[in-house]
């Protein structure tokens, strides 16, 4: 099965060992030296760090990313989740469907609307976010004992659902565990419906998130911002 043909069906597909332990390494040295300010789950809006930029535009997530979304693809924001014994933390079942914009203009079927380290986001609807893929780097090997991603596989096709619509699905689908060798790849879709649970080991859990678009434009007079 392609890539593509996986996550059109599924949601996501796990691409293990894209990365070399030495560049995993590298980016892991990197990210530790920075000055980036870092929350409780990792660090926002990391493209602007030059190894994170450097990465986001290297041939082969590239060519994951423009095989995903039709031969068009840019990295608009990239998210560093860092969970740790320091740092851990558990997400429910839930969509990403808030998109980082250059600025605020009310538009049908956009919001509500936030400024999130001084980037204006606003809630999409799904004509928008299924022309978005996230690829996801794995620092440290994602088990099932240090806080997997969790997906309800095929759940990205019914669109932006209620809190009451996701618990049910959760209720109704079996979770799959995103389990990913160090230097492996998840590509998912942001209306997957996904969750984590807290690490049971003191194993490190980092993964650096990177989303791609096809366009730039994203409704009428609505443009993704870089972050």
């Amino acid at each position: 099965m392609s890539t593509l043909s996986a996550v059109d069906d599924h949601g996501f597909l796990v691409l293990p060992r894209l990365l070399s332990s030495q560049e995993t390494q590298r980016l892991i040295d990197d990210l530790e030296q920075s000055a980036l300010r870092r929350s409780k789950a990792g660090v926002r809006h990391t493209l602007k760090h030059p190894s994170v930029s450097a990465l986001a535009q290297e041939p082969r997530l590239l060519h994951i990313a423009q095989e995903i979304l039709g031969g068009q693809a840019f990295a608009f924001r990239a998210t560093l989740f860092d969970k740790s014994p320091r740092s851990n933390w558990l997400i429910v079942w839930h969509q990403d469907t808030a998109l980082p914009l250059r600025e605020r203009r009310e538009t049908p079927g956009w919001g509500p609307w936030s400024v999130k380290d001084g980037v204006v986001y606003a809630h999409a609807p799904a004509s928008a976010l299924c022309r978005v893929v996230a690829l996801r780097i794995h620092l440290d090997t994602s088990t099932a004992n240090n806080g997997p991603l969790r997906v309800l596989s095929g759940t990205h096709t019914q669109g932006v659902l209620t809190d009451d619509a996701i618990e049910q699905l959760s209720q109704q689908i079996e979770p799959t565990d995103c389990l990913v060798p160090q230097g492996g790849v998840l590509a998912m879709r942001p209306l997957l419906v996904h969750a984590s649970s807290k690490l049971q080991l003191e194993i490190p859990r980092r993964v650096l998130h990177i989303e791609y678009a096809a366009s730039m434009r994203v409704a009428v007079d609505l443009d993704l911002a870089i972050a």
